[in-house]
């Protein structure tokens, strides 16, 4: 508005300057016009000097977090809270950046030159699968949430505190996603902050904390702590509309569970009811109460934790072996296969140094430009979809695409003594913030789900080390595989009766810290007539 003042004073005299030297009234007109121009001019520059002010705070800041990421961004991003404060940064800090400069009536240099990056910023949807990816880390690996908030994460590194506010939008995040078991948990966490004086700056008021955790408190059906925390909310804020609603809502039911039993309960005011939400304690969800603790979900966070008692040890310890192995291919007479078997059933094993560190480089380099976000196939409808448990970006590439692919597939095939033509291109998958993939199967379980027979056998390479998290699991068995670069783990999914081996049942962990990457081919049944025996009876094993 000032900018247009002063534009519009400007006009004046444009218009008016054949006229005012004729009369010396006019001029002294112009005199207290010029006084008036000043005026607003000293205000639009002390505007300008006040946003410039803004900018530069948020300049240093930005600039203060992207030297310590560009140094390493690979070992910055290993860390998850850093990949959330990265995503937070194109969010909250350039938006708001962008909004300040914006304010500008002729279009900036800054503008322009940021539009042609505008597609590679994160989006919304990336703010809240970051959060949700920490709060996943926080439940795998049981962090606690004022460590996390510290940067004391145990595996990792320490990374920068985060502030009140960054606490309550994480809080904001899963109470959006109704998860009022961990909203609990952050909104507490900021709310400390506040109180012990953590936040200078006073991003985010105590009111608002207030607010929402009285509504947390009531879906958790702690009444006595809503009301609590109603009246704090109503100590800073008396006039607060929903404070004082709930209030009387709350004091209502507290009052009415304190009754002695056959007193006949009032008949509520229907008009004191405006504003509430009416919940009924026993339909809640349980993972509005807690984290999902079904035996196979604690089981599989307790392998991906790498708790003794999860942990199992093999029946049969006498195959537990490390073996040169050269199948009687000509190939592997010289170099011959470094075979570990670390599992009897299903029979697990790892084959060291299957690739090198030439051969990762240059898949990696493959795959990077044709990442895109990972599919899992629909069990019932057979279609691909996009789906919450498995976060990661796949690549597959075509056995022609490089001579180094085809030597993988020809040293897979050399390994596995079974035949290649129908199997899968090799995918290689890239885990991000938290990335995992949760417990599945394989081999498909909807009859003739592929043209050329069912996933007989999986060969997964490591391909990065992984500093803390990433483990592949076999919750029903026991079995826990630690990523190691350059290695290679081999399974059958299928009995030799062609029967699903549902033991082969396995999942991704969480990625704690560092960036995992791995590849895979698939093998299918056809072509392996001559390659593996079939059993006459569903009972026979390997």
């Amino acid at each position: 508005m000032r900018t247009l003042v002063l534009l519009s004073l400007l006009g004046l005299i444009v218009t008016c300057q054949a006229e005012v030297f004729t009369s010396l009234v006019d001029l002294e007109h112009v005199i207290y016009t010029e006084s008036s121009m000043l005026d607003a001019l000293r205000e639009y520059v002390k505007q300008e000097e006040l946003k410039i002010q803004k900018v530069k705070k948020l300049m240093d800041e930005l600039q203060k977090a992207n030297t310590e990421a560009v140094q390493d961004p690979e070992h910055y991003l290993s860390h998850p809270v850093n990949g959330l404060l990265l995503v937070k940064r194109f969010i909250w800090e350039w938006s708001e950046v962008e909004n300040i400069i914006r304010l500008d009536v002729p279009k900036t240099n800054y503008l322009v030159n940021i539009s042609q990056y505008r597609d590679y910023f994160p989006a919304n949807e990336d703010l809240k699968g970051a959060g949700a990816a920490l709060l996943r880390l926080q439940d795998t690996y049981k962090l606690d949430t004022k460590s996390i908030a510290d940067g004391n994460i145990e595996g990792t590194w320490k990374s920068p505190p985060l502030t009140a506010h960054e606490c309550f939008e994480i809080g904001r995040i899963a109470y959006n996603a109704i998860d009022y078991f961990h909203s609990r948990l952050w909104m507490l966490e900021a709310l400390h902050r506040v109180e012990r004086q953590d936040d200078p700056d006073k991003t985010v008021e105590k009111a608002d904390i207030l607010d929402y955790l009285s509504f947390i408190l009531y879906m958790n059906g702690d009444m006595d702590q809503a009301l609590s925390y109603t009246e704090q909310l109503l100590a800073i804020d008396p006039e607060h509309e929903r404070g004082n609603s709930n209030k009387r809502y709350f004091e209502y039911h507290v009052s009415k569970k304190q009754q002695p039993r056959g007193e006949d309960d009032e008949e509520e005011d229907e008009d004191d009811d405006e504003g509430w939400v009416e919940v009924d304690e026993t339909k809640k969800k349980p993972e509005e109460l807690g984290p999902n603790t079904s035996p196979e979900r604690q089981a599989y966070q307790a392998l991906c934790r790498g708790e003794a008692h999860a942990v199992k040890a093999p029946k049969n310890q006498r195959i537990m072996k490390c073996h040169y192995r050269h199948y009687n291919n000509p190939r592997l007479y010289i170099q011959p296969a470094k075979e570990e078997v670390i599992f009897d059933h299903p029979r697990l094993k790892i084959f060291h140094d299957i690739l090198n560190d030439v051969e990762i480089a240059r898949v990696k380099a493959l795959a990077a430009p044709r990442l895109n976000r990972a599919t899992i196939q629909n069990p019932v409808t057979g279609k691909l979809e996009y789906a919450d448990y498995r976060i990661s970006k796949s690549a597959w590439l075509r056995e022609d695409l490089d001579p180094m692919v085809t030597a993988i597939r020809t040293r897979v095939s050399d390994y596995s003594g079974l035949e290649l033509k129908t199997a899968e291109e090799l995918q290689v998958v890239n885990y991000g913030i938290g990335g995992h993939y949760e417990p599945h199967f394989d081999f498909a379980r909807r009859p003739n789900a592929y043209s050329v027979g069912n996933r007989i056998a999986t060969m997964l390479f490591y391909m990065s080390d992984v500093p803390a998290g990433g483990a592949t699991v076999f919750p029903l068995v026991g079995a826990r595989v630690l990523p190691r670069k350059g290695t290679g783990a081999f399974w059958f999914n299928l009995f030799p009766s062609g029967e699903g081996d549902y033991d082969t049942r396995h999942a991704a962990c969480p990625v704690l810290a560092g960036s995992k990457w791995v590849s895979n081919i698939w093998i299918h049944e056809h072509g392996q007539e001559f390659r593996r025996k079939c059993g006459i009876t569903p009972d026979v094993k390997y």
